[in-house]
């Protein structure tokens, strides 16, 4: 199985970048995991938020592959805590999927059609965080996912 994390935005290189960096190193010794970047839509203070939320979608919708699972990371998503998130994925894997997409949206978050297309959802946290703090949430408790199917000692349960 491989697990792709979609997100809207390029990153910058900061602190947030090079903790990425680690879970996404850690993560391969698990599973075939890859960060995809997509480009920020360009806009002005003018532009309307549901062309953005258009263009966004049109990217994504190029990224994603007949057969692959799809989950929106949203506020209004299913809430896990991080050993109901471990058995999510382990069903993910034990289904046969090849590919399972988690995507992080832009600003304005996703489209109507990708809500419609992609009905399943998940919360990080009812919180607002920025992109790059949801990029790096989102790892950690990936990897802590598979530590704790793996019976690993990084998940004090």
């Amino acid at each position: 199985m491989e697990i792709q994390l979609l997100c809207i935005g390029k990153p910058d290189r900061s602190f947030w970048t090079e903790a990425l960096e680690q879970y996404e190193k850690r993560l391969q010794h698990y599973v075939k995991f890859s960060l995809i970047y997509l480009a920020d839509v360009k806009s002005s203070k003018k532009t309307n938020p549901l062309k953005i939320k258009t263009e966004e979608a049109k990217q994504l919708l190029q990224k994603i592959k007949p057969g692959d699972t799809v989950i929106l990371l949203d506020e209004k998503g299913k809430a896990f805590n991080s050993v109901s998130f471990s058995k999510e994925i382990e069903n993910h894997m034990i289904s046969g999927k090849k590919r399972v997409l988690f995507i992080i949206g832009g600003a304005y978050g996703f489209s109507e059609e990708l809500y419609q297309k992609f009905p399943q959802r998940m919360a990080l946290s009812q919180m607002t965080f920025s992109h790059q703090m949801v990029r790096l949430f989102f790892c950690e408790q990936l990897y802590r996912a598979f530590t704790i199917l793996n019976n690993h000692p990084y998940h004090n349960a």
